[in-house]
């Protein structure tokens, strides 16, 4: 007679009795192998990285340059409630002949005068020899002007693009003609204001034209292609002529940069550092972040701080805007062209992978170049960094930057002070400010820094720049 055995269901089998230590148990006796605390909000910070830094122990460094003559050349700013646009009314001292005037019920009075009008892509504004007899301002889109080439075809000579303006010369009267014709490279919005809307106003302010004829009849020193005060020199004569004598003259008042800081208060508990400081030292792995993000920060203010950052320090005869959009390798010489020894280009991410596929299309291959043992893209022989710092708009624009730096080229240098008590890095310290009730112990975490621009083509911005995908 045979015995059927029950065969021993498998999870009573997997439950016989541990012969060994496990490993759960096991990890309890002994130390892990860790990372340091990792952070994924570091960048390359090429810009930091590559920009000269110049110690300021006085905490203020100034920029003397030869005295210039500027004339109403900078950009105007504009309101847009719904469809509607206006200009601000202090902005219209930026056109040439209304330079430092500041009767704010005049310009407002002006301001009111002017015409929104619209203009689709390739729409014709003004026409070369035609009379001139508006003033128009470019409160979005992009204007070309255009003239004639040397074989008499036409010719692109310049792009206006938001807050520029032109005819701003006709408010001393519409006797003149256009030089050259206005047409609308994109869907463009202008303000326009007509010769006898000037007038108008003119005639119940006599301040507004007292302050326009005085600007007229007021003669300009003599000034090389730089806008500076010019220095007399005689060359190429004979015999016994008289020298000029002369003198380089300087600004009365030149720029002063003063420190910015970037801080935050460290809060470590004593009880962490008490018990937990092996093997990592909590409270230097805790810096180590902190000083991380400080120096984003930085990069961040160095480029779009309203004081000293890039973007809002170079002059408005160094920006260009892009021709048709995308970042081109026209566009890209161009920028190149506005200076001597251009050292580096930053731009956005998404502007450099706009810009490749421009080349692309093209069939053209970006150049390289090796930069500090970094393998980089460059144009032209200039290495091409990245910096996430560049702001892209709602609209899907950009800007690149174009620096040459350096104290001895007359470029942009970056300004901190060394030396400072407890410091750890340039320009960066940690001070200790106690232990509160709670056994929480605090540092004061600092870094000083500016930036400047020793004359005006050491930085040039490329504007406008789109980095979406086109089809």
């Amino acid at each position: 007679m045979s015995v059927e055995t029950e065969p021993v269901p498998e999870a009573a089998a997997g439950a016989r009795e541990q012969q060994s230590l496990g490993t759960s148990a096991a990890r309890n006796l002994t130390t892990t192998k860790k990372s340091e605390p990792q952070m994924q909000g570091i960048s390359s910070r090429w810009l930091t990285r590559t920009l000269p830094w110049v110690d300021v122990p006085g905490g203020t460094y100034r920029v003397n340059r030869r005295l210039s003559y500027v004339l109403g050349d900078g950009r105007l700013t504009f309101v847009k409630t719904g469809a509607q646009v206006r200009v601000i009314p202090a902005e219209l001292g930026e056109l040439p002949l209304l330079r430092g005037f500041a009767d704010g019920s005049s310009l407002e009075a002006l301001a009111a005068r002017f015409q929104q009008r619209e203009y689709a892509a390739g729409q014709v504004i003004v026409t070369a020899g035609r009379p001139a007899d508006h003033v128009y301002l470019v409160a979005h889109g992009k204007v070309e002007q255009i003239g004639q080439g040397p074989y008499g075809e036409e010719a692109v000579v310049a792009l206006l693009a938001d807050g520029d303006a032109f005819g701003g010369q006709v408010l001393a009267g519409p006797d003149g003609a256009w030089e050259f014709t206005a047409r609308a490279a994109t869907a463009t919005t202008v303000l326009a204001l007509p010769h006898a809307a000037y007038l108008e106003v003119a005639e119940r302010h006599e301040a507004l034209r007292t302050h326009v004829e005085r600007a007229l009849r007021d003669s300009r020193p003599p000034v090389n292609a730089s806008g500076e005060a010019e220095i007399a020199l005689r060359s190429g004569h004979t015999g016994e002529p008289d020298i000029p004598g002369t003198f380089a003259d300087y600004e009365v008042a030149p720029r002063e940069y003063e420190l910015s800081v970037a801080q935050t208060v460290l809060r470590v508990h004593s009880r962490v550092t008490d018990l937990y400081n092996g093997p990592m030292n909590q409270t230097e792995e805790q810096l180590r972040l902190v000083i991380h993000e400080l120096r984003e920060r930085q990069e961040y203010e160095l480029v779009n701080n309203r004081d000293f950052g890039l973007l809002h320090n170079a002059d408005h005869d160094q920006r260009i805007s892009t021709h048709s959009g995308p970042p081109t390798p026209d566009d890209l010489d161009e920028l190149l062209s506005m200076r001597r020894d251009t050292r580096f280009l930053f731009a956005h991410p998404r502007a450099i992978a706009a810009f490749g596929r421009e080349c692309s299309k093209r069939g053209l291959y970006f150049g390289s170049i090796d930069l500090n043992g970094h393998h980089l893209p460059a144009w032209r022989g200039v290495p091409l960094l990245p910096c996430g710092k560049i702001p892209v708009t709602e609209s899907r624009t950009s800007s690149i930057l174009a620096l040459r730096t350096g104290e001895d080229d007359q470029g942009v240098i970056g300004l901190h002070q060394t030396g400072i008590p407890d410091e750890i890095e340039p320009g960066l310290n940690a001070r200790f400010m106690g232990i509160n009730e709670q056994a929480v112990i605090s540092y004061l975490v600092s870094t000083y820094f500016s930036a400047a621009v020793l004359v005006p083509d050491a930085l040039g911005v490329l504007e406008n720049v789109e980095v979406s995908r086109r089809d």
